[in-house]
């Protein structure tokens, strides 16, 4: 038991000093990319000093951080209170998903550099418009596995529910809902990592305070270190988000 704790921590800081390593090996190779400690030497008042403001775009990686991720979590919140009830619909009604799937197929793949002019078109607010787009592109994995989920529910908890003669609303709390619930929280998950993604194209686009945005503003400053820090920043961050929900479905898998 310890020799596989031992292991599955070892295995992946191994990863990380190959990766550290491959990028060392690159920066040596391209002068123009920063080498790990090059970019340590050139970002670190960031990250020591991770809520310090001093200025509109000159703020700890904290903060920047902070921002993004609140503009992610109401984009997302707003992207499964619309995809839930929508796949639930599709989910018990063919009919309903005959109708409108070819819509759906043809929403879901359009990119979040589309849904955001379209945003800014619509509500003439770069706020609202990244929520608009976070919340469209973020919610189709949530429909998807809610129908999917309502559509495996075995046919004797149907049965069941006729033989008990239990209301629509009873059937939908007490079969429907946990029958689905590890269905819905896996396209939570998906939506989620989506999210984080639209966020980061929202904000290089509308150059609002966020860690999107920081990358922009260095990119166009050509301070390629920051450029790392931010590509960096994003996947942790990215990752810590996946991790997190993945420990919520696994709770919910276990109760």
């Amino acid at each position: 038991m310890r020799v596989k704790r031992f292991m599955h921590l070892l295995l992946p800081m191994v990863g990380v000093v190959l990766a550290v390593l491959a990028w060392w090996a690159a920066s040596v190779m391209i002068p123009e990319l920063p080498s790990p400690a090059r970019t340590w030497q050139e970002s670190k008042i960031y990250i020591l000093q991770p809520l310090v403001k001093r200025g509109e775009t000159d703020q700890g990686i904290a903060l920047l951080a902070y921002y993004s991720l609140l503009r992610v979590a109401q984009g997302f919140l707003l992207g499964i209170m619309i995809g839930t009830p929508v796949g639930f619909l599709l989910g018990v009604s063919p009919l309903l998903c005959r109708m409108f799937d070819p819509l759906m197929q043809v929403m879901r793949p359009i990119s979040p550099l589309a849904w955001l002019p379209l945003g800014l078109v619509l509500f003439q607010k770069s706020e609202t418009a990244a929520l608009f787009a976070i919340a469209v592109c973020s919610m189709w994995p949530t429909i998807i596995n809610t129908m999917v989920g309502v559509r495996a529910i075995p046919q004797d908890y149907w049965n069941v529910a006729k033989v008990l003669r239990l209301s629509k609303t009873t059937t939908f709390l007490k079969i429907i809902v946990p029958a689905t619930l590890p269905y819905m929280f896996t396209g939570y998950r998906l939506s989620l990592g989506i999210a984080w993604l639209v966020i980061v194209a929202s904000e290089m686009l509308t150059g609002a305070p966020g860690v999107g945005g920081f990358l922009w503003q260095e990119y166009n400053s050509l301070i390629y270190a920051h450029i790392l820090l931010a590509i960096i920043t994003i996947g942790v961050i990215g990752f810590v988000l996946d991790r997190l929900m993945g420990l919520a479905e696994a709770r919910l898998r276990a109760a």
